[in-house]
């Protein structure tokens, strides 16, 4: 057998809070401003969706796909339409920790199957399931209304992987040895026309043979843009309301290939201001920022938990707190974007999970009262998304008010529709008035009661109280 020599090469990390890589990205983009052209169209189940991520080694204690398709008639009752379903691709079974992460080497689980470090593009992993299980669970998803995203993992992939046969597909070192990114994995080279059309080839066979509705594509910025737009527009004729998902957040991706971005930088400004003290107002800053430097209309997915946050134990009720958490899910369901759940975050669940483990979330505690009480919370944020209009298509108008450095407050309008979001992100109580007149009625509201203020929306708020109203 012959000797696979790799070495590491440039240090690539899209994680969380990480933006290194980002800001070059950034920087090397041309420089007409994106902000005078207008964002790619998207289909309404986006505009108007839910995304929920199904992580399947803890969305249920079996870690299949057989095991999830049963589960997903809750999603459905919850009101998610949308499902980021992570890897399901054959992952590499190397035991070599050289080309192990270091985040897998500190798990302790001395698990070599890495779901982001892939051995088989083409196969799904038996540890999930079969070829036919994964057609089970996009066709039980589509029965129930529900849309399937499938991760894709292009950038980097297994030491032992099936494209090794081909060298040339790979980066290398002066040396000539293969190179491996941050992550200590073999990275691909998207300047072969070869190993493009086998990645091409390979979305169209999961779009053609399986049904799935569209791609979560990782570590997205760092493969070459016109890469995914070429994808987009090879797939469409395939299947003309797919979507795309980048994990990243380059300015111009959403012109022609992606339908939405990852918003890394809204989470660390959130986490700055619940745990640094950080006013509020710097998240308002923050919107305003990232509108003015992309495509009108470009949307983010709006998150408090995903894979890489649970795994790293910041899962929001820790982080944030139980009613710092829902106060962020009151805003990000009615800001624009599209807002996303994950595996048990409807029923506040705490408990550990791993990318490199399945230890599943504690789906028994669900009947008990507080868990149902936050599934009815989130249930109802969900309906919101479906029925108000102002919530997807409407602006978003941004309103003054006498509480900056504790307080959020926004409105959406769209024709005569107004809703309003008013959120005490500090964890004391406060009296508040907002620079907005007329009436409105609660639609989704905790530790916030009327206040008295001439010309203006008064409220006096609890610790992490907010208020959504709609304008009578």
């Amino acid at each position: 057998m012959k000797t696979l020599h790799l070495s590491s090469g440039s240090a690539i990390c899209l994680f969380t809070l990480s933006f290194a890589l980002l800001a070059t990205l950034q920087a090397a983009e041309p420089a007409t401003n994106p902000a005078s052209l207008q964002a790619r169209p998207s289909p309404e189940w986006l505009t108007r969706g839910v995304m929920y991520q199904v992580w399947l080694r803890g969305f249920t204690p079996e870690g299949t796909l057989r095991a999830a398709t049963k589960r997903l008639p809750s999603v459905a009752e919850l009101g998610a339409n949308i499902l980021y379903l992570g890897p399901v691709c054959l992952q590499d079974d190397d035991m070599r920790q050289e080309f192990w992460s270091k985040r897998q080497m500190a798990s302790g689980t001395n698990n070599p199957r890495n779901p982001y470090r892939i051995k088989d593009y083409n196969r799904v992993d038996p540890e999930y399931g079969s070829e036919a299980d994964l057609r089970a669970f996009v066709a039980t998803a589509h029965k129930l209304g529900l849309r399937v995203l499938m991760d894709l993992v292009y950038f980097h992939c297994g030491p032992t992987s099936v494209l090794m046969k081909h060298s040339e597909f790979f980066k290398h070192d002066a040396s000539g040895k293969i190179s491996t990114g941050e992550w200590h994995f073999p990275v691909l080279d998207f300047n072969n026309p070869q190993l493009r059309e086998h990645l091409w080839a390979n979305m169209a066979h999961w779009v053609k043979d399986f049904d799935v509705d569209g791609f979560r594509c990782d570590v997205a910025d760092a493969v070459p843009l016109d890469f995914w737009e070429e994808a987009r527009a090879r797939l469409e004729p395939l299947r003309p309301d797919l979507v795309m998902l980048a994990e990243g957040q380059a300015k111009r991706e959403q012109l022609k290939a992606f339908d939405l971005s990852y918003s890394f930088s809204w989470l660390n400004a959130v986490h700055a201001v619940f745990s640094r003290g950080e006013p509020a107002s710097s998240l308002r800053a923050l919107w305003q920022k990232m509108s003015d430097e992309r495509p009108r209309g470009a949307r983010f997915i709006r998150y408090t938990e995903n894979h890489d946050i649970v795994n790293d134990l910041l899962r929001a009720e820790v982080v944030l707190g139980e009613r710092g958490a829902a106060a962020l899910a009151a805003v990000h369901f009615t800001l624009d974007g599209v807002p996303m759940l994950y595996n048990g975050q409807e029923i506040g669940d705490t408990s550990l999970q791993s990318i490199y483990a399945r230890w599943p979330v504690q789906w028994e505690a669900a009947c008990l009262p507080k868990a149902k009480a936050k599934f009815v919370f989130h249930q109802k944020l969900c309906q919101l998304r479906h029925t108000e209009p102002a919530l997807t298509s409407g602006e978003v108008v941004w309103l003054d008010n006498d509480q900056p450095d504790a307080v959020l407050s926004f409105l959406r309008r769209a024709g005569s529709g107004e809703i309003v979001t008013v959120a005490n992100l500090s964890n004391r109580k406060l009296k508040v008035s907002v620079e907005l007149p007329g009436k409105f009625n609660a639609l989704v509201s905790d530790g916030a009661k009327p206040g008295a203020a001439a010309g203006k929306l008064a409220l006096e708020f609890d610790a992490c109280g907010y208020f959504v109203g709609k304008k009578y």
